[in-house]
């Protein structure tokens, strides 16, 4: 998660709160991009918790001390009584309620599932991560510590689809597929780096040694067929792009 969502959050909300908020999302959808479907909904628990909290204070002011029991049902109950000119429907109706859904699924599914001999867990994680994602960016959207603009940009990079098959290192993503061909690697990164692209000088970082010295030409073939787009030195990803790396399904790792 980028440091700028985090500086938006710490402006509005306990810091403590923030913190959890924050690592219980990225937990989630690691254990989610790795597999572990249940420890991807228990964190997805916590991120509520935490979420509730902030909801407390921002219309109350105070919040159910971490640690100590939080009664969701009361929160929910309290904030739908809120008067629609205090804040905003999100706040009152459409956050709680989401949240509901992540917390019911953590909290009500069998864990053994035996009933009808299958196992929900992969549509029930995915769920849940699709739901912090809205929640995230809600928060930041309901953030007036920034302009409206920068906020738009924030919640379109939180919203763009993540791919397993890249993992970030030091803030420098690796394709995890020395399958694929020098385009396709390459609309991977350019996937990965969403709706504001990438400078060219940073791609030629990411990319393998051995794409660099023939970089710009992918570049341009890519922009030939709509696949990619130039704007000045910044690389972006097209509509046609993104098609193209879900229809071959790039996003995902080699088996």
């Amino acid at each position: 998660m980028s440091a700028s969502v985090r500086a938006v959050l710490d402006a509005a909300y306990d810091p403590a709160l923030v913190e959890q908020l924050c690592e219980t999302y990225e937990e989630a959808k690691r254990n989610y991009h790795l597999g572990g479907h249940r420890l991807s909904e228990v964190e997805g628990g916590r991120f509520c918790e935490a979420a509730f909290r902030m909801l407390q204070q921002r219309t109350t002011g105070r919040f159910t001390p971490i640690g100590g029991i939080l009664n969701t049902e009361e929160v929910i109950g309290s904030l739908a009584k809120i008067p629609a000119a205090a804040h905003p429907k999100s706040v009152r109706i459409y956050l709680p309620r989401a949240l509901r859904v992540i917390y019911d699924i953590r909290n009500s599914r069998d864990v053994a599932h035996l009933g009808d001999g299958i196992d929900p867990s992969l549509q029930d994680s995915t769920l849940v991560v699709a739901v912090l994602d809205w929640t995230l960016a809600e928060f930041v959207r309901l953030s007036a510590e920034v302009s409206a603009d920068v906020a738009q940009r924030m919640v379109d990079a939180l919203v763009t689809r993540e791919l397993p098959v890249v993992q970030v290192f030091d803030g420098q993503p690796k394709v995890l597929r020395p399958d694929l061909r020098a385009g396709d690697h390459l609309l991977v990164l350019l996937y990965h780096a969403g709706t504001e692209g990438v400078r060219f000088a940073e791609l030629q970082q990411w990319v393998p040694e051995a794409m660099r010295t023939n970089l710009r030409r992918t570049v341009k073939s890519l922009e030939s067929k709509a696949l990619a787009h130039c704007a000045g030195d910044t690389v972006l990803i097209t509509f046609a792009g993104q098609k193209r790396v879900e229809a071959d399904r790039l996003m995902e790792p080699a088996l």
